[in-house]
Order: structure tokens, then C-alpha cells, then sequence
């Protein structure tokens, strides 16, 4: 269990989601802020720990967080984030899909892809595609497994730096929206 992401407050300027809500069990959806990044950095790097995503800077964070959603309980604690790359204007990733242990099961990371699916849909974005090791997760929101080198643009902006380019054991996944 990441215990610094479940414990870490946020803290949410007025305006930016429903300030009514309250309980743990309610999750809110909602664009990320510059004061989320560093529980989105905890969080996607205890996975990456795991080697399970790669590790996030937080100069990368703060420099890409207005592509990224969270997933607040009504408390204000931190439990997933997503976030869309845009490629092309017809091709986004889902990319950056975690969800903090202690709330797997609770259908945060299904309320994260369908925000992000909704971002794309808004700005035109026909395609949306991931690369995953959770291929099952993604075939049940409607995604079919691909070959990897549909993408090039991903190979190319990411892939080529990563430590895991000559044995990568994600599955690309694809969702025509």
C-alpha cells in the first residue's frame, strides 16, 4: 500500500471540483493542478519501483501536468491519475494510468479512462491507444491488443530512451472513440 499517497492531502483552490461532496467512498474525477504533482509523482513512481511504469521527474510532471486527470476520494486524498499525450490531432495515449492500491477494486481506474476518453473525444481524438501489462483491464473498457509498431510516434518519443527497449513486455492497446 503507497501509505504517502493515501495520507497526502489535497489541497484544491476554489472552483475545481464539487465542493459538496464528502465521504472516502465518493470519487471525484477532475483536471490535475500543479499541487497535485507531487502525489502523482509518488504514486506513479512507487509503481515504477516495481517496474511496472517508468519513472516520472518532477520536472517532467510539472511540465506535462495539464495532461493529466486525478482521482480524488472526498476527503481530497490522492487515488489515481491518467493522463492524454497527444500525437497527432487523431491519435492521443492513455498514458500514465495508475491507481493506488488501496483503491483497486473501487472502479477508479475505469473513471479515469472514460475521462480521459472524454478529454479526446472533446478535442477530436478518434484514436486513443495505451501500452500496458494490464491488457485484460483494458479489453474490458472496449480496447483490442495491437502490435506495438502501429505507433511509431510513441517509439520515437519515448520508447527509445527507455531501459526496457530490447525486451519491453507491454501490450499496445487501441479504442477507436
Amino acid at each position: 500500500m503507497n501509505t504517502a499517497v493515501r495520507s497526502a492531502e489535497c489541497r484544491v483552490p476554489s472552483g475545481y471540483g464539487p465542493a459538496a461532496v464528502s465521504g472516502k467512498d465518493q470519487v471525484i474525477v477532475r483536471p490535475a493542478l500543479l499541487p497535485d504533482v507531487a502525489q502523482i509523482e509518488v504514486l506513479i513512481n512507487g509503481f515504477a519501483d516495481k517496474q511496472l511504469m517508468l519513472h516520472k521527474t518532477t520536472v517532467q510532471l510539472a511540465r506535462t501536468f495539464r495532461e493529466f486527470v486525478v482521482a480524488l476520494d472526498g476527503s481530497g486524498k490522492l487515488l489515481g491519475c491518467a493522463a492524454l499525450r497527444v500525437y497527432t490531432p487523431q491519435l492521443g495515449e492513455l498514458a500514465s494510468l495508475a491507481v493506488d492500491e488501496s483503491a483497486h477494486g473501487m472502479g477508479v481506474g475505469r473513471k479515469l479512462v472514460a475521462a480521459v476518453e472524454e478529454e479526446a473525444a472533446r478535442h477530436g481524438i478518434g484514436t486513443v491507444f495505451a501500452l500496458t501489462l494490464q491488457d485484460v483491464f483494458f479489453h474490458k473498457q472496449g480496447y483490442r491488443t495491437v502490435p506495438k509498431e502501429m505507433f511509431p510516434l510513441k517509439v520515437w518519443a519515448d520508447c527509445r530512451g527507455c531501459a526496457k527497449l530490447e525486451k519491453c513486455d507491454e501490450i499496445a492497446v487501441v479504442k477507436e472513440l
